[in-house]
């Protein structure tokens, strides 16, 4: 049986440490065999063979050491939940209903929720995390930096003008707050069928003002896509109902593409799930691949049953891609290797080295803080994780998302925050 163990911070954290182990996935150049990391202050000193080894050596035998794991988009207000809410394949609108009546109904407690869903992630070997928090919790920002790094997008919803105008100025607030220790602002207008787009323009430039990311739901359901064509259909019937439906807010015959040619504005904007892009648009997107990643949700995808994803096509243009786990809302778990796992089941033609990109360095360089993490570099911060090794996998990358490659540790900022005791 395993169990996991949450470490007390360690006391020498400004000591120098030596990692060896019997391979290293670097993701900055050819995998290592019989590899070492030195890290010092919390970040990385060296990387090399294992004659570089100084101060406290740890030799973590035959297993295998790789970047931390980002989680480039979820919901951590629903860690609470046991299983998704509704049911697989329901109509979108009619999910959102779901989400509406937790809200309301509960039961709702969004601050302990992320906590668990912070402990759940670094239990999966998540050492970054961008997360859309629609009530900020205090924690978040208060806790000491013991969880993963986590970028923080403020949710905006306000399809009136006087909603949009109130949620300009929270967020006016919540930016001028500042940045806490593991945790960066970022900027969230909802969705095309909650935002107004002059709300999704204020986002935009108080994105490049603040030099902050910015994330916006898009392109998610074939209910948004009638909904922007002709101002019809479920979701117009769902606002409807709850008071929110202002016919004057969105033009008639709007597209996603209108949505992105506002959004790369921002200095770094996540497009999440971008299910339903036309081939215009992915044709945008990878020209604006300097600024705008679309991040893919494979296993939310699944539970509604939506069609293929253009995820081939947008590798294929040149635009930039990232995965997350979306929230337990309509996820079983916070886990991005089994994300990763369920992607390369529907798209098997990736190499497992591409696999891993998506769910390190590419979610890093999403979320803008890809000289930070995401790979394993002198002068990033100390982020990996440890999974035993797999005896007969020769392709490290594949071993490392293998399911039989357990989870041994966690480590953020040179301290291990999470080891796995069998």
């Amino acid at each position: 049986m395993t169990t996991v163990q949450e470490l007390p911070a360690d006391d020498g954290v400004n000591a120098a440490a030596s990692y060896v182990a019997r391979r290293i996935v670097t993701l900055a150049g050819p995998p290592l065999d019989g590899g070492c990391i030195v890290v010092q202050g919390g970040k990385i000193a060296a990387v090399g063979p294992r004659r570089i080894a100084t101060g406290r050596v740890v030799d973590l035998g035959d297993a295998l050491i790789a970047p931390g794991f980002v989680n480039a988009h979820t919901h951590l207000e629903f860690s609470g939940l046991t299983k998704p809410l509704g049911t697989a394949g329901m109509n979108f609108a009619s999910w959102l209903r779901e989400v509406i009546a937790f809200r309301r109904e509960g039961p709702f407690d969004p601050q302990p929720a992320v906590v668990a869903g912070l402990q759940e992630s670094l239990a999966a070997g998540v050492t970054t995390v961008g997360e859309i928090a629609s009530t900020v919790p205090r924690q978040l920002f208060e806790r000491p930096p013991r969880g993963p790094n986590v970028t923080a997008f403020m949710e905006l919803i306000g399809l009136s003008e006087s909603r949009a105008v109130a949620k300009l100025a929270s967020l006016d607030e919540f930016l001028a707050a500042g940045d806490a220790a593991g945790v960066r602002r970022g900027i969230s207008p909802h969705a095309p069928y909650t935002v107004r787009p002059s709300l999704v323009e204020s986002a935009v430039a108080r994105s490049t003002e603040q030099g902050v990311p910015l994330a916006f739901h898009l392109a998610e359901s074939p209910e948004e896509l009638e909904l922007l064509r002709d101002g019809t259909g479920p979701l117009v019937d769902l606002l409807r109902e709850i008071g929110a439906w202002d016919a004057t807010a969105i033009p008639p015959k709007s597209r996603p593409l209108d949505y992105l040619k506002t959004l790369s504005g921002a200095p770094r904007t996540l497009l999440i799930h971008g299910n339903y892009f036309a081939d215009d648009e992915i044709d945008f997107l990878a020209a604006q691949a300097d600024r705008m990643t679309t991040v893919y949700c494979p296993r939310t995808h699944a539970y509604f049953g939506h069609a293929r994803h253009p995820l081939e096509k947008l590798l294929a243009a040149g635009a930039a891609v990232a995965v997350g786990t979306d929230g337990r809302c309509t996820n079983p778990d916070l886990d991005l290797r089994a994300e990763l796992r369920c992607l390369h089941r529907t798209f098997p033609n990736l190499s497992s080295e591409r696999i891993v990109r998506l769910g390190t360095f590419d979610g890093a360089w999403a979320l803008g803080v890809e000289r930070d993490v995401g790979t394993l570099e002198v002068g990033k911060q100390a982020d990996f994780v440890v999974v035993a090794e797999v005896p007969d996998e020769s392709d490290p990358y594949a071993a490392l998302l293998d399911e039989r490659a357990v989870l041994l540790r966690t480590v953020v900022a040179g301290q291990s925050r999470i080891e796995f005791i069998r």
